[in-house]
């Protein structure tokens, strides 16, 4: 016998023998549980209406089962094993604590409560006069099941929603009002907690409107089961008992600020406050200006509460990043008649300057490892109106661990950093008045100064100069705008190899040198930016979710208009300064979807599209704006930038000079993802991913053949794979580990390849090959989902 079989007969056997000696640890009269099952007689006219109701009401079992290997209660064993530790922090009670499972014995009075939770569970989801029994079944080895059945009456369903007031004052006439948006529809099933999420709402919409003493527990949902027909009647209303406080709506007297709660002496009090801007604020130290608080709090004096205000109030000072803690109060004025509320804000401020160090790993589908080194300095209240001052250096290399003799030129990377960055919370722009009432969020305007250097080893280094101002802004909680008018980038190539140059005067590729001349030009880039998020709150109880995101990047428009456009199709370009610059349009969009399919099981959908239109002083896009296809957040069974455009694949000697390097003007991909729970923290993942990019014209000066245009054909020229993933969710970062294979291969079809096939490259699948396995599989590491 192997020693590795060996090995695992050794261990079932230990284990088989252990379930049988299990037994001998378990005290008198009791017996270990080892889970439930959960069957359910439903009455004729309800057997249409219990899809499901079995694994629902088998997920309300308690207590969970001991964990087991092969049926064997492993853990329970080993805390029998271990033995009772002598001291309660030692190492055999630490050793116990983390490799053992204290024992779960069945019990009576258990079976009985799951069977009255059920019960209730039934009850609140319309399954009212259904009833539910248990007992416990010995099995071998004093183990015990309990079994469970539920008889199961017809589910009832909505027939009327009644919004009731007892009089024509104020806040019922609200209160009828809120009714316009009820989660409560005709027809749906009648379910408990859609009716106590219905009393939250109706409770937040009254306190938009100045209820701020009310609460959900002052309304009551009455339900008439006796129509018939299986059908209810609900009535909401607000209780008998409930105080004249939580009926009366309230308006903003006073608004005080601490800006350093924490430093003021207990004898601090309001009245030592300074007025600015109709605001009390204590700043002892003059720490900041006072429009900050201003922009903040969206409340005035003589302002009517409001709850959304409130809580937009919270998150602008929070999101000022001044301030460790942010706690508020609502105070009503003594003796007031006029329901009145000072407010009261307690800040705590972070330390002003910090100094921050990173070193990090990475590895990337395209065979690259490598690690960064970062610094940054910052200063969160540069001129004491909460502006953000960082600046940053790093320096990261990433070398080729793979590839075999494509490693020696051109797939090592080297980069060097530089950046400043300056944040006002607000926008600076000439004539213009923010109104913080009117936004969700503190809008930013942003001034950015970076300098790259990437140093490719073996062939040149480039160097980027780019400064920008910018601006992001939110109007409510769905929709997010980017907008950079402002953006200037120079690009220098240096220090080209000998080695490099002599590498492409010897490729056989004409294209090659071609490649390289367009490599050794300097470029300018004067461009615009706008981008916009919209990702829509989800209702309550809702399958479904979308995210969508578009951009649009204009460059070279304003220089068009200064300067005399040079002829692409000539030698003669417009230029600034002595250096051409670039004329393209850019437009990308993006959409996402997810369905939950179950509690533990999501089906994610992106589809993802670019166009990028180059025109005037420009042929094509400059690299760096362009798209390319693949890697661990794309098509993750191909490498990222080793796919195409359309049906283009660089040969060998290509790639050993340049590296994976493939790049277009469009781009379309689709993504789906099923992701299901295997535990709390572990995750799988089946997906299939499509796509490609192609270029928007053929050059004939240019390095890409004619069949990398896009075309009427272009879905023939698609590339297709899919793979299996593990994610690891520690809550605060998601580990991802996908495994992908290609199942299509567009350049297959490429009119130049000396062999034409089938792109479908299902019949080549080999795992037994090492050659195969090499090619065709792709480990993709990352932080985080790829959509």
């Amino acid at each position: 016998m192997k020693p590795g079989i060996r090995y695992i007969f050794l261990v079932l056997t230990g284990l088989l023998l252990g379930s049988c000696s299990i037994s001998r640890y378990i005290p008198p009269n009791e017996s270990l549980y080892v889970g439930g099952s959960v069957k359910v007689e439903p009455d004729s006219s309800a057997r249409a209406q219990i899809s499901g109701l079995e694994g629902q009401l088998e997920d309300m079992l308690r207590p969970n089962p001991n964990k087991t290997l092969f049926g064997f209660p492993y853990k329970v064993w080993l805390y029998y094993v271990i033995g009772e530790p002598k001291r309660e922090k030692g190492f055999r009670s630490w050793f116990r604590r983390k490799l053992g499972e204290p024992p779960v014995y069945a019990s009576q009075r258990v079976v009985a409560t799951n069977a009255q939770v059920m019960e209730a569970y039934l009850s609140n989801n319309g399954y009212f006069r259904s009833t539910a029994r248990g007992q416990l079944v010995p099995k071998k080895n004093r183990t015990v099941e309990a079994h469970y059945t539920a008889y199961v009456k017809p589910r009832y369903f909505i027939n009327e929603i009644n919004f009731v007031v007892h009089d024509s004052s104020e806040f019922s006439k609200h209160l009828l009002d809120a009714k316009d948006k009820t989660l409560l529809r005709v027809n749906d099933p009648y379910r408990f907690d859609i009716i106590e999420t219905e009393r939250q709402r109706v409770d937040r919409y009254l306190k938009t409107h100045g209820y701020y003493y009310f609460s959900p527990d002052y309304l009551i949902m009455e339900v008439d089961s006796t129509i018939g027909d299986h059908k209810v009647n609900l009535y909401l209303q607000p209780k008998l008992t409930t105080p004249q406080t939580a009926l009366k709506q309230y308006y903003i007297n006073d608004i005080y600020v601490y800006t350093d709660y924490d430093a003021l002496s207990p004898d601090t009090l309001p009245s030592q406050a300074q007025k600015r801007r109709g605001l009390y604020i204590v700043d002892q130290h003059r720490s900041f200006r006072s429009r900050i608080f201003d922009d903040a709090i969206g409340f005035q004096s003589g302002m009517q509460y409001n709850s959304e205000m409130h809580d937009v109030s919270l998150s602008r000072l929070i999101n000022l990043r001044n301030f460790k803690f942010v706690k508020n109060r609502f105070e009503l004025v003594p003796g007031s008649d006029s329901a009145l509320l000072n407010v009261y804000y307690y800040l705590t401020p972070l330390p002003k300057k910090s100094l921050r160090g990173e070193l990090s790993g990475v590895t990337k589908s395209n065979n690259l490892a490598g690690s960064q080194l970062s610094l940054t300095w910052s200063n969160r209240n540069a001129f004491r109106g909460a502006e953000q001052l960082r600046l940053s250096s790093n320096f990261g290399m990433d070398v080729q661990v793979g590839g075999g003799s494509n490693r020696n030129l051109g797939n090592d990377f080297i980069r060097f950093t530089n950046q400043g960055e300056l944040s006002f919370p607000r926008f600076l722009i000439p004539f213009f008045r923010y109104d913080p009432v009117a936004n969700q969020a503190l809008p930013k305007t942003l001034l950015t100064a970076t300098y790259e250097t990437l140093r490719q080893k073996g062939l040149y280094t480039q160097t980027s100069s780019r400064t920008q101002w910018g601006y992001l802004w939110q109007r409510n909680k769905e929709v997010e705008h980017s907008l950079t008018p402002f953006s200037i980038n120079l690009i220098r190539p240096t220090n080209i190899t000998e080695a490099f140059v002599e590498s492409i005067f010897l490729s056989e590729n004409p294209q090659d040198v071609l490649r390289y001349l367009r490599i050794l030009e300097n470029r300018l880039i004067l461009e615009s930016l706008y981008n916009i998020t919209y990702h829509p709150v989800p209702k309550p109880y809702t399958r479904h979710r979308f995210v969508l995101n578009g951009g649009i990047n204009l460059a070279g428009n304003l220089a068009g208009l200064l300067v005399r456009n040079g002829n692409r199709d000539s030698d003669v370009r417009g230029q600034i300064l002595g250096i051409p610059y670039e004329q393209f349009a850019r437009f990308d969009g993006e959409a996402r979807y997810y369905l939950d399919l179950s509690p533990k099981m999501r089906l994610a959908n992106r589809f993802i599209g670019g166009l990028g239109i180059p025109y005037g002083n420009s042929l094509v896009l400059p690299q760096f704006k362009q798209y390319f296809a693949g890697g661990s957040t794309g098509i993750r069974a191909f490498r990222a930038r080793t796919l195409g455009p359309g049906t283009y694949h660089a040969d060998s000697i290509t790639q050993a000079i340049f590296g994976n390097n493939s790049f277009g003007d469009i781009r379309l991909e689709v993504n789906t993802e099923l992701r299901f729970d295997i535990t709390s923290i572990i995750e799988g993942a089946a997906f299939v991913d499509a796509g490609n990019i192609w270029n928007y014209r053929y050059d004939v000066n240019g390095f890409y053949p004619p069949e990398t245009t896009f075309s009427r054909d272009f879905y023939k020229q698609l590339a297709v794979g899919g793979g299996l993933g593990i994610r690891l969710d520690f809550s605060y970062l998601v580990l991802r580990l996908d495994v992908a294979t290609p199942f299509r291969k567009p350049w297959y079809t490429n009119p130049n390849r000396e062999e034409q096939r089938s792109p479908w490259v299902f019949d080549e699948f080999n795992v037994r090959s090492k050659a195969w396995r090499q090619e065709n599989l792709v480990l993709n590491i990352a932080i985080g989902y790829p959509f």
